[in-house]
C-alpha cells in the first residue's frame, strides 16, 4: 500500500513539474538529445555511469515526457523520443551495459596512469605524497575535472571500438561478395558446359545421320557419276599372268 502511495506521490509530483516546463525547455531538450555523443546512452540520459538499472528507468521517464510527441511541438520531437527509448533499451540490456562500462574501466585505467605519470615528474609534490597513500585519489575521481575527462576518454575508446567494428564489417562484407562472386562464376560456367552439351547432344543425330551418307557415297558413285578404273599391280601370292596393256 505504501508503495502505491509513494507511486502517485510521485505522478503527482511529475504532472506538476511538466505543467511548469515551457515549450522553449521542450525544444531545448530535443536539440540536446539529437546532439549527444551517438555511442554512448548515458549522455542522452544524462545519466553517471554508476547509474543503477532503475536510475535509467525513473530518467528516461522523465525526459522521454518532455519530448513526446503528443506534448512537444519541435518538429525533431519524435527523433529525439525514438533515440531517448533506444538509449533506455541499451542501457537495460546487460550485454550493452557491461560493454560500455568496460570501456568506462579502460578509460579510468589510462586517466590514472597518466595522472600517475604526471605526478612521478613532481617528487617533491604533497599531492603524490596523497596519492601514494590512497588518500585523494577518490577525491580526485569524484571532481568535475576528473569526470569530463573521463567522459571524453570514454568518447575516444567507444568512437575508436565502433570504427574497428565496422572495418571489421567492411571487411566481412567485401570477403562475402567476393565469395559470391566467384559462386555466380562458377555456377555460370557450368551452365555454359550444360548448354553446350546440350547443343551437342542436340545435333548428334544430324551428325551421325551426315556420317552415314558420307560413308554411302564412299561405297557408291552417284547415278551418272564416271569413277576412275583401278590401277591392277602385282601381287606375288596369286598366281595369275597380268594381261599386257597395249600402248598406241
Amino acid at each position: 500500500m505504501g508503495e502505491s502511495n509513494s507511486s502517485v506521490d510521485e505522478d503527482l509530483l511529475l504532472k506538476e513539474f511538466f505543467a511548469e516546463v515551457s515549450e522553449v525547455e521542450r525544444d531545448n531538450e530535443v536539440v540536446r538529445i539529437l546532439s549527444c555523443f551517438k555511442l554512448n546512452p548515458f549522455e542522452f540520459l544524462k545519466l553517471p555511469f554508476d547509474s543503477s538499472p532503475e536510475d535509467v528507468k525513473k530518467q528516461y521517464r522523465k525526459i522521454s515526457l518532455m519530448v513526446h510527441p503528443d506534448k512537444c511541438k519541435h518538429p525533431q520531437a519524435k527523433e529525439a523520443f525514438g533515440v531517448l527509448a533506444k538509449a533506455q533499451q541499451q542501457l537495460l540490456d546487460q550485454q550493452e551495459r557491461d560493454y560500455i562500462l568496460s570501456q568506462v574501466t579502460a578509460a579510468k585505467e589510462e586517466l590514472r596512469a597518466k595522472r600517475k605519470k604526471q605526478l612521478k615528474k613532481d617528487t617533491a609534490s604533497k599531492l603524490k605524497s596523497l596519492v601514494d597513500e590512497g588518500k585523494s585519489e577518490k577525491e580526485y575521481e569524484q571532481s568535475e575535472e576528473f569526470q569530463q575527462e573521463l567522459k571524453l576518454k570514454v568518447r575516444e575508446l567507444l568512437t575508436e571500438q565502433e570504427w574497428r567494428r565496422r572495418k571489421m564489417a567492411m571487411r566481412i562484407s567485401e570477403e562475402e561478395g567476393r565469395l559470391k562472386k566467384d559462386e555466380e562464376e562458377q555456377k555460370e560456367m557450368w551452365k555454359r558446359k550444360r548448354e553446350h552439351e546440350e547443343q551437342w547432344e542436340g545435333t548428334r543425330e544430324k551428325r551421325v545421320s551426315s556420317w552415314r551418307d558420307f560413308m554411302k557415297s564412299g561405297k557408291k558413285s552417284k547415278k551418272g557419276e564416271l569413277r576412275p578404273p583401278k590401277l591392277k599391280t602385282e601381287d606375288p601370292n596369286k598366281s595369275y599372268v597380268q594381261r599386257p596393256v597395249k600402248r598406241g
